[in-house]
């Protein structure tokens, strides 16, 4: 029981440690600076992977806690907290209680990076048309309506 409360306070940690970064990403794409974009997302790409060893541990620690619990593997923390003695069952159910809220965090962040990105794309694609295409208006969904074509006025003298 105490190796997998030490697996997931670590799974905390790097959940944490991921909010923190798509933070991070969000500031970035917020203030324009896109020459950090890059390695904004590397940086989250890099804890997901990390994120993704520690499941791995965590799933493997959590079927040894269920054989010892009388519990069937593959467990969901839920069923680990009702049959685990106190005071494990509460120091189990404080993470449950924390990873929800760390989830929930996470993703309404993860949806508004979403949208930021979904905005500088759109963004970026109405001044390319803006170049060589008029836009006549907006769909429904936000995306430009291309019109006529025209000439891009260019100052020659630069």
């Amino acid at each position: 029981m105490e190796k997998l409360s030490q697996v997931l306070w670590r799974e905390r940690e790097l959940l944490d440690a991921l909010l923190y970064k798509l933070e991070v990403e969000q500031l970035v794409m917020a203030t324009g600076r896109t020459r950090w974009l890059l390695r904004a997302a590397q940086d989250v790409q890099r804890l997901i992977d990390v994120l993704k060893e520690t499941e791995m541990l965590r799933a493997v620690v959590s079927d040894e806690v269920a054989a010892s619990l009388g519990v069937p593997a593959n467990p969901s923390l839920q069923a680990l907290i009702d049959a685990a003695p106190e005071p494990w069952a509460s120091i189990l159910s404080d993470h449950r209680d924390a990873f929800l809220r760390i989830t929930a965090d996470l993703t309404a962040t993860a949806d508004a990076n979403r949208e930021l990105i979904t905005a500088g794309i759109r963004s970026a694609r109405e001044t390319l048309l803006n170049l060589t295409e008029g836009t006549d208006g907006y769909s429904a969904d936000g995306s430009a309506v291309t019109g006529l074509t025209r000439t891009p006025l260019l100052d020659q003298s630069l």
